[in-house]
């Protein structure tokens, strides 16, 4: 019979011992009777016979569902449940579930041991906590699970002083190929154990982290109200009841802990609240999550008032991704400069709390001298590290405070690796969460129970975690927090508490850092993908009339394609960062030159019309517009090889404007039409266009000069012509040649004694004439045909 050895520490009983050898002797002696008559040929046959027995052992699978309480006191009953399931191929009978409790662990590293081998049937089990304590099955199927409970008094356990007691969950039985009670399956958890109040307590800060994918473009249609366009609709669902972020605030607002925010979740959120657009292929479609959104939100801010709020940097930069592939491109610095300046501001106008913002947080907390450097450049004094990345390398036989001066005023708060990393994995199952929890509330027990020295031990679980990950957390923190060895702190409290002078404050060199972490990072690349795009925002936002509306929504999507999120995501992270890119482009060709044909020019000075179109909401300014031709001898603009002109157009508008020119011999010559900036860079692509000059010619001045001599020549005909006819006129209005008075009238006596009356009746033509009147001194008008070129007055 196979013998279950005990825990370290815990001998069996004489009584035992003789129990489980004569037991074996007894089955031991008709199998060692039948090997004596078996042949030598069966030897190799026996062999694989008793390899296949091996195999079996352990092919119950025994899953530990829930253990309640957590952390028992006295008075207490522990209840047990769970899932028994036959993966092997053979029926077991005579079954039954057992707990076995072995001695108190007196090591964290004894703890990891232990977990290092959860279901190992060979390792060892304890002793059993009673006979009666037990879950009996008849028989138990190949491939069926079924379920035990198993209940025992606190006071039955017979526990000592405070520890950390491994507990284990075994399934012993029979099979046809071993008809002999054997174990065939085990699950091994940890039962916490401290009944009074710890004289002193671990100060324990839990990092609670709400933080996502990057969600928004930076795409905004184009109206008054700048609708953003989001990369799908997958927030709704993660903020929705259920989500995981539903999950994570609605567990964290019950709990003591530090939340650590990335303010663009809390933009893209608020920005749900109004209308939104979701990318759906080619086009988009409206978002209709905005209840969602409110009702998240609000929650959210009533869940930290009172509470520590810290600020990462916007869209949580990659901290090791910089200082390892960004700091060699020019102005990466200054991304996490500004992601981290608009952090508190984002996260005050969502959440009405002032967060803070000294923290740096690299992924895994592991860090390197590149690392500390790069995050404290923008500000934060505070490295939140692990402590398998500073890893002691003294003798401290326990684990030192939290906080260490690592140089130069930055602190480094290091989170304890084992509390920090227990519930990474999949947690989906009851099973493998009941023991995540287990162990985190072993390890901190055990943790304080190292000395009588009061430490703060800070606790940094997976940046996103599952929804899963944060139910055993939740479980975890509410049973820690309501234990009698852990008091709850503040994150900034924790940095704040006096180093232990044995802790490690050496940084680790940059070789030492994980090469799985390594190959997830940014590439250098990705910085200067991000570089170009500042490069073409800073080009365009001059010409802008109000650039908030343009800076701000790409601001932020450039912080967005340096979030420590797109790790592991390569080519999602590439697309995103060439879309930025081609719809800043699409924008800054909306203002643009007209495409012009061919000009033909014929004269020496002539004017060129050049138009700047506007398509967008907003107005331009602050451009210049330069014409410049390339054959300045043939074509001169403004009366040099260039001329410019100042330009500003509002928004959906064109404006045309004029320039100058002057030709010096025919022929073509090329014009180049480039819009500047105010500080001399070009602006969009240039417009080249040909300009034909036709010079005036001797001939052409001969054709001139012969028209204006014939129209010369046709007014001085006419001119003669009525000369003529005027003094025909003359003529007939003259005095009678019978008339002797007239005749013997001296010069310049005409008109003088003239009758008074004549003129009037000059005037007076027509008017019947009276007794009164004299002789009309102005013959009747002739009937007479005119005569050729004659003006006929009527």
């Amino acid at each position: 019979m196979a013998e279950a050895a005990d825990f370290p520490g815990m001998a069996p009983s004489p009584a035992r011992r003789w129990l489980r050898r004569t037991g074996a002797l007894l089955a031991g002696a008709p199998l060692l009777a039948g090997l004596l008559q078996l042949p030598a040929s069966s030897a190799h046959a026996a062999e694989r016979t008793s390899a296949k027995e091996a195999s079996d052992t352990g092919t119950v699978a025994v899953a530990v569902d829930s253990l309640s309480p957590s952390v028992p006191t006295e008075g207490d009953t522990l209840t047990v449940s769970g899932t028994v399931t036959n993966k092997g191929k053979q029926t077991v009978t005579d079954a039954h579930v057992d707990l076995r409790l072995g001695s108190a662990l007196a090591t964290r590293s004894a703890i990891d041991s232990v977990a290092r081998r959860p279901t190992d049937v060979s390792a060892s089990t304890g002793s059993e906590v009673g006979d009666k304590y037990v879950a009996k099955f008849a028989k138990l199927s190949p491939g069926v699970s079924q379920q035990f409970s198993i209940s025992v008094p606190v006071d039955e356990l017979d526990l000592g002083a405070g520890g950390v007691y491994p507990l284990g969950v075994s399934l012993w039985g029979e099979t046809s190929a071993k008809s002999w009670e054997q174990m065939l399956g085990i699950q091994r958890t940890f039962l916490p154990w401290q009944p009074d109040e710890a004289d002193t307590k671990t100060r324990t800060t839990v990092l609670w982290p709400l933080l996502s994918d990057v969600h928004m473009t930076a795409e905004t249609r184009s109206n008054e109200r700048q609708t953003p366009v989001f990369l799908n609709d997958d927030l709704a669902a993660e903020i929705s009841p259920g989500g995981r972020l539903d999950q994570l605030l609605s567990l964290g607002k019950t709990l003591d802990v530090t939340w650590v925010i990335d303010p663009d979740l809390l933009a893209s959120v608020s920005a749900m609240t109004e209308r939104y657009d979701v990318l759906a292929g080619d086009t988009t479609t409206a978002g209709k999550h905005q209840a969602v959104a409110d009702r998240w939100l609000a929650e959210l801010q009533q869940a930290v008032q009172g509470k520590q709020v810290v600020a990462l940097p916007y869209a949580d930069p990659d901290l090791a991704s910089l200082a390892h592939n960004g700091t060699s491109v020019t102005g990466s610095l200054s991304q996490l400069k500004a992601a981290t300046d608009v952090a508190a501001d984002t996260v005050e106008t969502v959440l009405h709390v002032t967060p803070s913002t000294d923290f740096a947080w690299p992924v895994e907390g592991a860090v390197d001298p590149s690392i500390v450097k790069v995050a404290t450049s923008a500000g934060a004094d505070k490295v939140i590290a692990r402590s398998d990345s500073l890893a002691e390398d003294g003798d401290l036989s326990y684990t030192p405070t939290s906080a260490r001066p690592i140089g130069g005023g930055t602190t480094a708060v290091v989170a304890d690796s084992r509390l920090s990393q227990t519930f990474r994995g999949d947690l989906t199952t009851a099973s493998a969460a009941t023991l995540a929890v287990q162990e985190f509330l072993a390890q901190s027990l055990a943790l304080n129970l190292q000395t009588d020295k009061q430490r703060s031990i800070v606790v940094a679980p997976p940046r996103m975690p599952t929804a899963s990950q944060a139910r055993a957390m939740a479980e975890a923190v509410t049973a820690l927090q309501g234990g009698t060895w852990s008091q709850a702190q503040q994150l900034t409290a924790a940095a704040a508490a006096k180093p232990d002078p044995g802790a490690t404050t050496r940084v680790p060199a940059r070789s030492a850092y994980p090469s799985s972490l390594a190959r997830r990072e940014l590439p250098r690349s990705a910085f200067v993908d991000i570089a170009t795009t500042q490069d073409r925002l800073d080009n365009f936002k001059v010409i802008l009339t109000d650039e908030s509306r343009v800076v701000t929504p790409f601001g932020r999507a450039v912080n967005r394609e340096m979030s420590t999120s797109w790790r592991g995501r390569a080519t999602a992270a590439s697309t995103f960062r060439q879309a930025v890119q081609t719809y800043l482009s699409t924008l800054a060709d909306q203002v643009k030159l007209i495409d012009k044909s061919e000009l033909k020019l014929s004269g020496r000075s002539a004017t060129i019309p050049v138009t700047v179109q506007n398509n967008l909401v907003q107005g331009v300014d602050h451009l210049v517009l330069r014409l410049t031709s390339t054959n300045p001898t043939r074509l001169e603009i403004g009366g040099e090889a260039y001329d410019e002109q100042p330009i500003a157009v509002s928004g959906g508008h064109s404006t045309t404007v004029k320039f100058t020119t002057s030709a010096n011999a025919n022929g073509q010559a090329a014009v180049v039409a480039q819009l500047y900036t105010e500080d001399g860079r070009a602006y969009g692509a240039p417009v080249t266009f040909d300009v034909k000059v036709t010079e005036i010619t001797a001939t052409v001045m001969l054709v001139i000069g012969g028209g204006v001599l014939l129209l010369v020549l046709a007014g001085f005909r006419m001119y003669t012509q009525r000369k003529r006819a005027a003094a025909r006129r003359a003529e007939d209005d003259g005095p009678d040649e019978a008339d002797p008075a007239a005749e013997a009238a001296p010069a310049g006596q005409h008109g003088e004694n003239r009758p008074a009356d004549a003129s009037d009746a000059r005037a007076g033509a027509g008017n019947p004439v009276q007794p009164s009147d004299g002789t009309p001194d102005t013959a009747a008008e002739s009937t007479d045909p005119s005569g050729t070129g004659e003006r006929v007055d009527r």
